[in-house]
């Protein structure tokens, strides 16, 4: 089974918070995945529709064919470097922020039932 991925490095979403975003789509069907993150009130979300249509787009251009025949077959969240901040206090101290990065990769294939038919 072919297979196309995105993958988007660093991007400023706390891994904590994308990943129940990822757990939503993974296994879906591409058109039922993109409305649903289309509808979901999230940063994330925004975030994670991009990647699938990169995804998509990658899997369109090895052929793999239209995107209404495509599942998100593996969807992942990692954790990037952490940025780290200073916020000042009273007295002179400062309170560390954590600022988090994280790495999302979305694999698409092609529906199995859709090959079975070919």
């Amino acid at each position: 089974m072919t297979e196309a991925h995105a993958i988007l490095r660093f991007v400023r979403v706390a891994p904590r918070k994308a990943k129940p975003v990822i757990d939503m789509i993974r296994g879906q069907q591409v058109p039922a995945a993109l409305a649903m993150l289309k509808h979901t009130p999230r940063h994330a979300a925004r975030v994670v529709e991009k990647i699938l249509r990169s995804a998509v787009a990658n899997a369109e251009q090895k052929e793999m064919g239209d995107s209404e025949s495509m599942v998100v077959s593996k969807a992942f969240v990692n954790c990037g470097p952490t940025y780290r901040r200073a916020r000042p206090r009273s007295m002179g101290r400062a309170n560390a922020i954590q600022k988090r990065t994280s790495h999302i990769m979305v694999v698409v294939a092609a529906s199995t039932s859709h090959a079975k038919r070919k």
